[in-house]
């Protein structure tokens, strides 16, 4: 592939999360001048606020667009539109959009990131693997329990480090422009089977059991997570675990000519770092 924006300023939206952080890295590792898009960067961006957009975009030819919290929350289609808008503007040529498997809202954003003129890729993703040592689920799993409104349904889990590889190849060389890459793992698990592998590799029992959504709810709120979180995470467990997203998908191997990681290698490299020690 011919790399075209190593000499161009990229601004990586959503920069400290789990694929941004990713993204970024290896961006400044390649050479490519980035710009984090966060609320506590030294030019920060801030999707709830636009006057921070200008000084965020300016001199950007390149966008990893990653909205949090997440697509399929009221407002991101305008917030999403408005951004377009104000990176075609500001002169952004390429821009990668990390999107959500199966999610009808995220891909309404596609949509309009699409539309907007600019060369653009769209990377769904489908749930990752870090959710189960980056994120509040980490606690559950240490504690040895996870509980979720999810009964026998698989999802063929992906690691962020694949995401943030694909989305760095599209920013930095040709031929992605105008791909649809969905991004699974190699095989489909249960949150009972993905809780019996870390049970198996790590030496520590963590068990799986389904629970009734407002159960969830109820849990959530007790642990002290905000309610737009218990709703966003309650919408996208009682939607998109109906089977949809069950079967793995070739999106890794068409957009980098290798196989997506196995859940196995991430447990064993995630329980060596020191993931899920109480």
């Amino acid at each position: 592939m011919t790399n075209t924006t190593n000499h161009e300023l990229t601004l990586v939206l959503n920069g400290t999360g789990k694929t941004g952080r990713r993204v970024a890295e290896r961006l400044t590792g390649r050479g490519v001048p980035v710009r984090v898009g966060s609320r506590s960067a030294d030019i920060p961006f801030d999707w709830t606020d636009q006057t921070t957009w200008p000084a965020a975009l300016d001199g950007v030819r390149a966008v990893y667009l990653a909205y949090a919290p997440d697509l399929a929350v009221p407002g991101a289609p305008e917030d999403v539109a408005a951004f377009c808008k104000a990176a075609v503007d500001a002169g952004v040529r390429r821009m990668v959009v990390l999107s959500g498997r199966g999610e009808k809202e995220a891909q309404d954003c596609e949509d309009i990131v699409r539309a907007s003129g600019v060369e653009w890729t769209v990377v769904r993703a489908a749930w990752f693997f870090q959710n189960f040592n980056e994120s509040d689920f980490a606690a559950y799993v240490s504690a040895g329990h996870l509980a979720l409104p999810v009964g026998e349904v698989p999802e063929p889990f992906v690691d962020a480090d694949d995401i943030a590889d694909v989305a760095v190849a599209a920013l930095t060389e040709d031929g992605h422009t105008g791909e649809i890459y969905e991004l699974t793992g190699p095989r489909s698990l249960t949150f009972a089977e993905a809780m019996g592998e870390i049970s198996e590799l790590t030496g520590r029992q963590v068990a799986y059991s389904t629970m009734h959504p407002d159960e969830f709810a109820v849990a959530l709120a007790e642990d002290g997570v905000p309610d737009e979180v218990i709703g966003l995470l309650t919408y996208l467990f009682t939607t998109l675990f109906d089977g949809r997203n069950a079967t793995p998908s070739d999106g890794v191997r068409k957009a980098l000519g290798r196989e997506p990681r196995d859940f196995r290698d991430f447990i064993r490299e995630a329980a060596a770092t020191g993931a899920w020690t109480l």
